[in-house]
């Protein structure tokens, strides 16, 4: 693919949100206000890849009883309200404990467009249709194996570590970006540290999109018009790019 098809590509712009009952709200008002596609956190106990904002949230859903059936319902209620993409994005015990072909088959009955686990890296589950995760520490091989088995896009984790909003944008992201170009021309989205209008511009001047989670959990704490107005400002700020 050329350079300038990959520049000329829309900006995608992802919004994770926790599974509770006030997701489909809170997804219908983020998609109306320029999120092209929702994740749904299905909440684990132990979420290694999550930092403090969504390990609360996480932790929250749980007291509140959000375990894997209340997130299928969460899920399907939520595709009664958004047209757009929902990804739900978990961890594999949940799935080894729930079954893997059931939680497959039951996510895509509930509204599901694909999956994420967070956990299971590539050449495992080759059978579980799944976007694939990547990071700077991601070795060519497995950058490569990564991109020939994800399910539509490839989520490039700028950071070593965990989620959380940062202050600047990861150095790292610029590199990670030109080695997944060379080995595909799937679109790459950029997550982990991204929260500002700033970051998000500057990372999707390199990426074909960006993923924003623990900044819109912590906006969406105070209802579906906050996290339509933070998701307007990331909307116009990807629209400059």
């Amino acid at each position: 693919m050329s350079d300038e098809a990959v520049t000329n590509r829309p900006k995608m712009l992802v919004v994770y949100l926790m599974s509770e009952p006030e997701a489909p709200a809170l997804a219908e008002a983020a998609v109306a206000a320029g999120a092209d596609l929702v994740e749904l956190g299905f909440p684990f106990s132990d979420p290694l890849a999550d930092g403090p904002v969504i390990r609360r949230a996480a932790e929250r859903a749980l007291a509140r009883g959000m375990r894997t059936g209340a997130c299928l319902e969460c899920l399907a209620a939520t595709r009664e309200r958004v047209q757009a993409p929902l990804v739900p994005m978990t961890y594999s015990s949940l799935l080894e404990a729930y079954g893997w072909e059931r939680f497959s088959a039951d996510a895509e009955a509930a509204g599901a467009t694909s999956l994420i686990v967070a956990d299971l890296p590539a050449g495992e589950r080759r059978e579980l249709r799944r976007v694939q995760l990547v990071a700077p520490t991601s070795t060519d091989e497995r950058l490569r194996l990564a991109a020939e088995q994800t399910d539509g896009w490839l989520y490039l984790v700028t950071v070593t570590g965990t989620t959380g909003s940062r202050t600047e944008l990861s150095p790292a992201l610029a590199g990670l970006v030109e080695r997944a170009r060379r080995v595909t021309s799937r679109p790459l989205y950029a997550g982990f540290g991204i929260s500002t209008g700033e970051q998000a511009r500057a990372a999707a001047e390199l990426a074909d999109g960006i993923v924003v989670g623990s900044r819109a959990v912590e906006v969406a704490e105070d209802g579906p018009d906050a996290l339509g107005s933070y998701v307007s400002e990331l909307r116009s700020a990807l629209d400059g790019c």
